[in-house]
């Protein structure tokens, strides 16, 4: 295995597929907002005074950083995560094969590529505008204090939530420099949806965590009580996409993405019971990659083409 490989496989870059189609949402709503009223932006005088071109490639360099942080912030919090579970992942017969416990990448060598990739989301933000330098720590602090979250508390599962939800507005930021509810609305769904899919997750080590101190939903309500939790988030962050297409007055392409994204949310509670997690697999990275991908391109489509 290629050293390339091993750190994306650490980070299990696949799974970027979840949060990347919601930051292209952020940036889509700031670009839009920018095209149809240039004087309600931050950078509006600038803007205005050159070409047409220059702006859009000022946009594009924009969307090239916002990449650039939606890459290193996501490697950065999962290297940390394995860095700090090393100790859990090696007793855990399920993640006893995962890159550090197994010695195919040394703890130290982890946690530079966590202090890298920080650097270099830092300077990406630095690239793109002053606000979203500033907020930087801030948004580090949120993804990487999630991996001590385990420790001490059942509410893990909304902080990982908080943490991917930071990319629709972060990305609605880089473009405008400034906060908007719509965007808000959308990192509300991601919170609920993320820390849903990730309760199913945690049920593959229910017995591990009640007997290694640590905390979940699942280790602490059981099973069954926490697919009823998953449910209840699945349902506040279809609330939440239903509420963003009222108030954003979007159109058909929208309600068809929202139909898709419902619809993947109830077939991966379909797959999943408390005595058959057989196909949790499937149902989190199958049901929710879709559910993601298709959303992303069809509320995306439903903007520029409306």
């Amino acid at each position: 295995m290629g050293t390339v490989n091993k750190y994306l496989s650490l980070v299990k870059f696949s799974h970027t597929i979840f949060a990347l189609p919601f930051a292209l949402i952020g940036f889509s709503l700031g670009t839009h907002r920018f095209l149809l009223d240039k004087n309600g932006l931050v950078d509006s005088t600038f803007f205005s005074s050159i070409s047409s071109s220059s702006v859009a490639g000022l946009l594009t360099w924009k969307l090239i950083w916002v990449l650039v942080c939606m890459v290193t912030a996501r490697s950065a919090a999962m290297a940390f995560n394995r860095y700090l579970d090393r100790s859990f992942d090696a007793r855990n017969p399920r993640t006893a094969i995962r890159e550090i416990p197994a010695g195919i990448i040394s703890p130290n060598s982890a946690l530079r590529f966590v202090i890298l990739n920080c650097l270099l989301f830092i300077v990406a933000t630095w690239m793109i505008n002053p606000l979203c330098f500033y907020l930087s720590p801030v948004a580090l602090f949120v993804i990487l204090f999630y991996s001590y979250t385990k420790r001490f508390t059942p509410l893990c599962h909304l902080v990982l939530g908080l943490g991917l939800s930071l990319a629709p507005i972060g990305s609605y930021l880089a473009v405008t420099g400034a906060f908007a509810l719509l965007p808000i609305l959308f990192s509300f769904a991601v919170i609920f949806w993320v820390s849903g899919f990730d309760i199913i997750y945690a049920l593959q080590d229910v017995e591990f965590d009640q007997h290694n101190d640590l905390f979940s939903i699942p280790a602490v309500l059981g099973k069954e009580k926490a697919l009823k939790v998953s449910e209840i988030l699945h349902f506040f962050s279809s609330v939440c996409v239903v509420a963003a297409g009222v108030y954003g007055h979007f159109h058909f392409l929208y309600w068809v993405g929202i139909v898709v994204f419902m619809g993947m949310l109830y077939y991966q509670h379909s797959l999943v019971k408390p005595n058959d997690l057989s196909k949790v697999n499937i149902a989190f990275m199958t049901s929710n990659g879709i559910a993601s991908v298709v959303f992303g391109l069809l509320v995306i489509a439903d903007i520029f083409v409306f």
